[in-house]
């Protein structure tokens, strides 16, 4: 895909999350839409998958381990061909195969149940390294919110992954500096995250996380990256997309009403007819 396909279908990503959770009447926008154009191009450009198969044996994994921003996960899915676009508006209903956190046995292409923060990098690492001892070619991805990496368990993952080399396994860090109870900086900083890493033997990108050259450039690297885990740190703006959402907290958890939800509809739409113009 060139970068104004990817531009284009991020903004089918973003309109997805919205009316999910403008339908489940709960949710979590703001994560999901600071990480869409991520998802984007991991479903469209990166990973090895195919729809028609969701498991096939050789495909790349993938771990939301801020499962909470499954409204962005689903919506790149049903975006990417694994279910029905139409279906992300049964998100959290009672019945659906769309809930709150992914769950690996109900719904397509998803690899991991996740949701407890903390503990998705885990299962990526241990998918990693059994990649390794079966020596099967397929990589593993995850992603974590910066409020996450405050979970002890994440560096206990990170120190295994180290020592292990798992260069097939690549952990991004949406780093939109806010979380549930405000900015990461007065919660609990996690700062500075790439000597964090670093010091667990990864080799870290520092990129703009809504930036397409950027996002394809680490995703190079990553793949060419031998003896070493790799992570990718994005600067992000939560909400991004929605001028009422971004770098509020408040929209961490929180689903629209009904004029904001029109709001947010016709800014997407806007958006979308500024990028066909071009």
């Amino acid at each position: 895909m060139t970068n104004l396909e990817l531009e284009k279908t991020a903004l089918q990503v973003r309109k997805g999350i919205i009316e999910g959770v403008y339908h489940a009447a709960s949710g979590h926008p703001g994560g999901s839409l600071s990480a869409a154009d991520l998802f984007t191009y991991l479903y469209n450009e990166e990973l090895n998958i195919d729809p028609k198969d969701p498991k096939k044996e050789d495909r790349d994994r993938f771990v939301l381990s801020k499962g909470h921003c499954a409204p962005g996960l689903y919506s790149a899915l049903a975006n990417r061909g694994f279910f029905p676009v139409e279906d992300l508006k049964t998100l959290r209903h009672v019945g659906s195969y769309l809930q709150g956190h992914p769950c690996v046995q109900e719904t397509p292409g998803i690899d991991a149940s996740s949701g407890s923060l903390g503990q998705g990098i885990s299962v990526a690492a241990g998918m990693a390294m059994s990649a390794k001892v079966q020596n099967k070619n397929y990589r593993v991805y995850t992603l974590l919110g910066d409020g996450e990496i405050e979970e002890g368990q994440v560096w206990e993952a990170a120190m295994f992954a180290g020592f292990r080399k798992l260069d097939n396994l690549c952990v991004i860090i949406d780093n939109n500096g806010l979380q549930i109870d405000g900015k990461i900086e007065d919660v609990n900083s996690p700062y500075p995250i790439r000597e964090k890493f670093e010091a667990f033997n990864f080799y870290v990108i520092e990129i703009d996380g809504h930036n397409f050259d950027q996002i394809r450039s680490a995703f190079t690297e990553a793949r060419e990256m031998k003896g070493k885990p790799t992570a990718i740190i994005m600067k992000t703006v939560k909400g991004k997309g929605i001028s009422f959402m971004e770098n509020q907290a408040g929209w961490h958890g929180k689903a629209p009403n009904a004029d904001e939800y029109k709001q947010a509809m016709k800014e997407l739409q806007d958006a979308e007819d500024q990028l066909c113009q071009k």
